[in-house]
């Protein structure tokens, strides 16, 4: 930062250039399609020979002088001060690049104001072929102003080589100079008809007013009617990115060409109305409307300009903060604030809000007011707190290209996150506060070692399942939990039992209706187009029910069952029990019993970003506010309605678009093809605002928070120090190794291009995968089925071949057991340490054999053998 910055408040965000800008050009293309009126009008008075409409042309000269002269030269001179204090960078290098140009533009204008007055002052002094040649020596030298400031003006949008070569015919004449100018010239005379009707309406003569109000008409209509298509013209001559931009997707573009459409078209109406024979007050009035209603035509097309160009205010060359990507090593080294000359200020903890309003005034100001009609900064952040804000900055320039990349350090970054928050915005302490989760009885079944015949072990398939309560908007999960166990007769040859048995599950007294989540069910039909009663899931299981054999498995199942972390009586426990019994078919003996955990979850951390509370108790939830923010964000990207869908009582499941291997589903092919799968698309757009951070990424979004009333994260793994990153990886290496994964699809590559390895030396080594069937395996670590070196443990980046290969559907060595029997969920390996009771989780190895360990570990083979075993059957080095 060169120069000194201009602070302002409620008045910044470009409201005075916008001011003084609109108006200025408005009345500059006046000056040069009123320049050609003029002459024009003038010989078809000579030629007919009509004294009134000689009076009128002498009327409107002076009308034109007063407002093209001296309104356009002050306003003129306004928007180079203007454009000095804002934005000196770009100025200085508009100047110097085209200062032969400025200087060529400049004997144009004084051209321009000596023809002009001699025009005027010498209406009646002055042979009429003479003072006509006049007017056509004024269009001349105002149309030569057009094309040189216009080449100007398109440098903005599009550089050209000029970026290459430095030349400045090269810079001038840019792809969008040619394009510009037709467009800017039909704009000249539609604005020149507009302006005509003013004074048009007032000459009193009837048949010279009616003939000269229907040739404005002519003008305005015939001009706007050829302005349309040489605007579309003008767009598609854009570099890619400003069409982008300009396009509905990112809405605010698109909305200023409506605006230029719409007020145009109302403009051009109102001169069709004036050409009929309307009363001479009438008149006069509507033609101040219509010049008023053009204006409005031209703001809404000098803000797509301007949109057009963001983050640029000379693209590749110059941000629109004045800072330039040239010169951002030494800020990125060692700080904004130590390399700005005008900032005044160091960061230090005890001035961190005082330094983030400098950083503000430095990065933000430029385009953001604060409360004022600009656009103001306070309404767009009002939803995040802190972390939130952080990791929009994290991600701005980089997803969102419509803003410039943050510069500076991430020490500087958080302390323009607090200020913004804390400071413009008054919140404090907006992290979540830690929650102490109620210490819950934990019932052992009974269990005799000597005489029971059967040890029934089941398990949940997942560790956590994590649900969306945002029904009335969205599903990302459904609630759907699964649930598989197995059956074994003890004995020294103990077997696996399938036949003459029956299985059935009930969830524990208190969770039978989950009546907070009554929504989903009110949805389910838009979503799954089926009925669902209160406590019947997706595939038709109830929170209780018969388990199905598996043939293929030789397990025992239900699956997609319906349960929620809301207990009847009110609050929050994501570890609801679920009762597993085994009978003799035939007699209805009960063979065996045990209680298992169906893990569900709602602490999603949507809106840590998205704003809103928690829903249920403070804990856990997702929001309407929080639920509601997150389709505009979608809408607002991606171009869908899924906001306005969600409020016409149509919500969507995420997957009835995207991709989905945990849910079977191919997404919608034919209406949105190329669609990235959902863990990809998640991971890849939020991985850019989350970067340079560790496991606490990943305790923003899923439930395992540390102090959290969730904790997920709870198994063996959990309880002696390994974290997220170092079996899932970075959530940069993370997103990288799913977005590899879906290479060609839509919005891949650029989501790639966004993100850098961590973990890894290169984002090449990084091998692609597929989501739920593609995990780390547990061998890369457990080498021989031993005990992993833990400063050296890292599983990511080895993924299992394919479903068959994950822990979960994992099998020992005999094909007989799947390793979750006996060492329980993902995320919950025994000995399991939970948060609502410290053996919740470890109900079947303290029922089986008294101590929470893996079952049949620590030499417990008895458990099933009814003897000790000195035998490693089922993998190796498990006898230990």
């Amino acid at each position: 930062m060169e120069y000194p910055y201009w602070q302002l408040t409620a008045l910044g965000g470009g409201f005075w250039i916008a001011l003084i800008a609109v108006l200025h050009v408005y009345v500059a293309h006046f000056a040069v399609g009123g320049g050609l009126f003029l002459p024009l009008v003038e010989t078809r008075a000579a030629r007919e020979n009509n004294p009134h409409m000689l009076a009128y042309v002498k009327k409107h000269a002076k009308f034109f002088l007063l407002l093209t002269m001296v309104f356009g030269g002050v306003s003129g001179v306004g928007i180079w001060f203007t454009i000095a204090l804002l934005s000196p960078q770009a100025t200085s290098t508009l100047i110097h690049v085209f200062v032969w140009g400025w200087a060529t533009e400049w004997v144009f204008f004084v051209i321009e104001i000596a023809a002009l007055l001699v025009y005027y002052y010498g209406f009646d002094r002055m042979d009429r072929k003479t003072h006509i040649r006049v007017g056509w020596i004024y269009f001349g030298a105002g149309y030569a102003s057009l094309f040189i400031i216009n080449g100007i003006l398109t440098f903005m949008l599009d550089t050209g080589a000029w970026t290459q070569n430095h030349s400045f015919w090269s810079g001038f004449f840019n792809p969008g100079f040619w394009p510009s100018t037709v467009f800017r010239t039909f704009l000249t005379g539609m604005i020149a008809g507009m302006f005509g009707f003013v004074t048009a309406t007032r000459v009193q003569d009837e048949p010279t007013r009616l003939a000269l109000v229907r040739s404005c008409a002519k003008w305005t209509l015939i001009c706007f009617l050829l302005a349309v298509p040489a605007g579309w013209w003008n767009i598609t001559a854009l570099p890619a990115e400003a069409q982008a931009l300009m396009a509905a997707k990112y809405g605010r573009a698109g909305s200023f060409i409506k605006v230029f459409l719409v007020a145009g078209g109302m403009a051009s109406l109102g001169a069709l109305v004036l050409a009929l024979r309307l009363p001479r007050a009438v008149g006069s009035k509507l033609a101040l409307v219509v010049v008023l209603t053009g204006l409005v035509a031209f703001g809404g097309f000098e803000f797509t300009r301007e949109a057009g160009r963001k983050p640029w205010l000379i693209p590749h060359h110059t941000y629109s903060n004045s800072l330039r990507p040239a010169y951002l090593a030494p800020v990125e080294a060692q700080g904004l604030l130590r390399t700005a000359k005008w900032a005044g200020v160091t960061l230090t903890p005890e001035n961190r809000l005082a330094a983030g309003r400098v950083l503000f005034d430095l990065q933000c100001s430029s385009c953001h007011s604060v409360g004022g009609p600009m656009n103001d900064i306070l309404p767009k952040t009002a939803k995040f707190g802190l972390f939130g804000m952080d990791s929009f900055l994290t991600g701005i320039g980089k997803v969102n290209t419509y803003m410039p990349p943050l510069a500076g350090s991430v020490e500087e970054r958080q302390a323009l996150a607090a200020f913004i928050v804390e400071g413009l915005h008054g919140k404090k302490d907006t992290g979540d506060k830690a929650v102490d989760p109620a210490d819950l009885p934990v019932p052992t079944p009974p269990f005799d070692a000597n005489t029971d015949e059967y040890v029934l072990l089941t398990w949940n398939t997942l560790g956590m399942h994590c649900i969306s309560d945002s029904d009335p908007y969205w599903i990302l999960l459904p609630p759907a939990n699964d649930l598989r166990a197995v059956l074994i007769r003890r004995g020294p040859g103990p077997r696996v039992v399938t036949e003459g048995v029956t299985l059935t599950y009930a969830v524990e007294p208190g969770f039978e209706y989950p009546a907070k989540h009554v929504e989903f069910w009110k949805h389910a039909k838009s979503l799954f187009g089926k009925d669902l009663s209160e406590n019947v899931g997706v595939a038709g299981e109830g929170l209780s029910g018969h388990m199905k054999l598996d043939p293929a498995s030789g397990l025992f199942g239900a699956d997609l069952i319906p349960v929620v972390p809301y207990p009847d009586q009110g609050g929050y426990n994501p570890y609801p029990l679920f009762t597993v019994e085994a009978r003799d078919t035939a007699s209805g003996k009960l063979l065996a019993k045990t209680e298992v955990v169906a893990p569900t979850s709602t602490e999603m951390g949507c809106r840590n970003c998205h704003g809103g509370p928690w829903k249920v108790d403070g804990v856990a939830g997702i929001s309407d506010l929080a639920a509601e923010d997150v389709l505009k964000v979608h809408d607002r990207m991606n171009g869908t309605t899924l906001l306005a869908d969600a409020k016409a009582g149509k919500p969507r499941l995420c997957q009835s678009c995207h991709p989905d291997p945990v849910l079977g589903s191919q997404g919608d092919p034919i209406n949105y093809p190329g669609l990235m799968n959902l863990p990809a698309a998640l991971h890849g757009f939020h991985a850019a605002h989350l970067t340079g951070r560790a496991e606490e990424t990943c305790h923003s979004c899923h439930p395992n928070r540390p102090d959290g009333p969730t904790r997920c994260l709870r198994g063996v793994h959990g309880t002696i120090g390994i974290t997220c990153v170092q079996c899932h990886g970075y959530i940069e290496d993370h997103a990288i190794s799913l977005l590899k994964g879906q290479e060609g699809k839509r919005s891949a590559a650029k989501l790639l291009g966004l993100l850098q390895p961590r973990g890894v030396a290169g984002g090449d080594e990084i091998k692609g995968r597929t989501p739920w069937f593609q995990e780390p395996d547990c061998l890369t670590c457990h080498k021989d089925y031993t005990a992993p070196d833990l400063e050296k443990a890292n599983a990511f980046n080895t993924w299992t071949a394919d479903a068959k290969g994950l822990y979960r559907m994992r099998k020992d060595d005999m094909e007989a057991l799947p390793c979750a029997a006996c060492h329980n969920s993902p995320h919950a390996e025994y000995p399991a340490l939970n948060a609502y009771g410290d053996d919740r989780d470890n109900v079947q190895p303290l029922q089986y054999q008294g101590e929470a360990a893996t079952i049949g570990g620590r030499k417990n083979c008895r458990v099933c053998h009814r003897e000790a075993m000195d035998v490693p059957a089922h993998h190796p080095n498990m006898i230990r």
